[in-house]
């Protein structure tokens, strides 16, 4: 099965797994082919996370989130444009996942990604309504297309073309490389040295099912804090927003690249938490994708990638048609860059599991969102709830003094007033982010693809 926030890329991914290729495969095949259907969330100028649960049982994470170049000075980091680029992760990130668990290679992978590129993909509703509201689509791509209408993106499936044949080290090192240090403040050597980290996941048990997060610099953290000041039992909404809140203040103070976080996670910080209440936290928002795959060994993916916001920096690489990430705005939440490391990451991919038993990938988007979303993903599904129903649940988020509030939950916003939130009721469907999840039950895979977006699940 595989799920995705595309149709295509779910069926890309699908015929890949009939082709005998492993959930891994599906999933790069899949995520590349986002990087053309949804060229404002995701792309090979962005950066990539993933969860790997092996037929074994063993969990491998995958950290292919680019750093701010060597040289970059201490100063608070721009928005956008070239002074925002962080060194591009994905492409290095497919290349470690096809190497170590791949069975078809990566030329084959990508290339549905390079025939949509080249020959033309129609526009899916959420993709075009970004596209034409987002101030950084980049000219060079064209008008932005309406619902349906059809347009290709040649130069990028040139340079795709040229991974799938070359390999990724020509993407940091040849051609597209130079394009990117002529357009942005990363240099040469900072593109040539980049290399991708595998590490090891955070896991913390909720409702008898074991919960794979990320560490630093993913916010994955935040997720498992605010589910271990929930516990075990069924939570109110109240609580639900004040495990959130109180989870992401941690994380925002101690998340950065390479800190040690498990004293978030010790048994008396939560206590200590649970008892007390939460300040305002906020970020700004963010546009990510999410593939989940599993295949018929029980291997298992979850992958996020991300340009961070709608269509990146708005830097287009001279004619390789690859848009750059704008991640270094996440040094924000520290105040100014930090020269050659990451900052903090939105992005957390999931994994759940009984011990070696899969349970299944998830995943949710949507910048700031996402920590907050897993929390109420996990408690709508666990311990026996359907991915579907769970991710079209209606959903809060918190932003600073505003609590957002999703209309299924309005006639709930009375039992929140005590919070101290300011509610709003008109945030628009976007800000609530979307996922994508794969359950296992009874050996049957059940799959779940948010309402929100334009995708769907589907197995063989």
């Amino acid at each position: 099965m595989v799920a995705s926030s595309q149709p295509l890329a779910t069926l890309a991914g699908l015929d890949l797994l009939r082709e005998g290729g492993n959930a891994v495969d599906a999933a790069i095949c899949a995520a590349a082919v986002l990087c053309v259907t949804e060229p404002h969330a995701t792309g090979v100028g962005g950066d990539l996370f993933a969860i790997v649960r092996d037929p074994s049982g063993a969990l491998h994470g995958v950290d292919a989130a680019g750093p701010a170049p060597r040289s970059a000075p201490a100063e608070p980091p721009d928005l956008d444009g070239p002074r925002s680029v962080d060194v591009p992760g994905a492409v290095g990130g497919w290349s470690e996942l096809s190497r170590r668990f791949g069975r078809v290679g990566l030329d084959r992978c990508l290339a549905p990604a390079i025939d949509f590129a080249r020959y033309g993909v129609s526009a899916g509703f959420n993709s075009a309504l970004v596209w034409r509201t987002s101030p950084r689509a980049p000219v060079a791509f064209g008008p932005p297309p309406g619902f349906g209408a059809r347009y290709r993106l040649v130069e990028l499936g040139d340079t795709l073309a040229g991974i799938a044949r070359e390999g990724a080290r020509w993407f940091y090192t040849g051609p597209p490389a130079e394009a990117i240090a002529d357009a942005t403040w990363l240099t040469r050597e900072d593109l040539a040295e980049y290399a991708v980290r595998w590490v090891e996941p955070l896991v913390a048990r909720y409702r008898g099912v074991d919960v794979a997060e990320l560490p630093p610099p993913t916010q994955g953290v935040a997720a498992l804090e605010a589910l271990a000041i929930l516990g075990d039992e069924e939570p109110a909404l109240p609580e639900l927003v004040r495990a959130v809140s109180l989870a992401l203040e941690d994380a925002l103070a101690t998340v950065r690249d390479g800190a040690d976080v498990g004293g978030l996670l010790a048994p008396e910080h939560v206590r200590a938490r649970r008892a007390q209440l939460p300040g305002r936290v906020s970020e700004p928002a963010g546009g990510t994708v999410c593939v989940c795959a599993v295949d018929g060994d029980g291997m298992a993916v979850s992958l996020l990638q991300s340009l961070y916001e709608a269509f990146g920096s708005g830097v287009v690489a001279g004619d390789s048609g690859v848009v750059l990430n704008n991640r270094a705005a996440g040094f924000a939440v520290q105040g100014t860059v930090v020269a050659g490391t990451r900052p903090y990451h939105t992005l957390i991919p999931g994994m759940l599991t009984r011990g070696r038993e899969l349970v299944g990938p998830f995943g949710l988007m949507g910048g700031f969102i996402q920590a907050q979303s897993h929390v109420q993903f996990l408690s709508a599904l666990l311990p026996d709830g359907d991915p579907q129903v769970a991710l079209d649940r209606g959903r809060f988020r918190i932003d600073g003094d505003t609590l957002s509030l999703e209309e299924p939950l309005w006639d709930r916003a009375g039992e929140l007033a005590r919070l101290g939130f300011q509610i709003d009721a008109d945030a628009g469907r976007s800000v609530f982010g979307g996922g994508q999840a794969i359950i296992v039950r009874d050996g049957t895979l059940f799959g779940g693809s948010d309402a929100r977006k334009d995708g769907c699940a589907l197995g063989i």
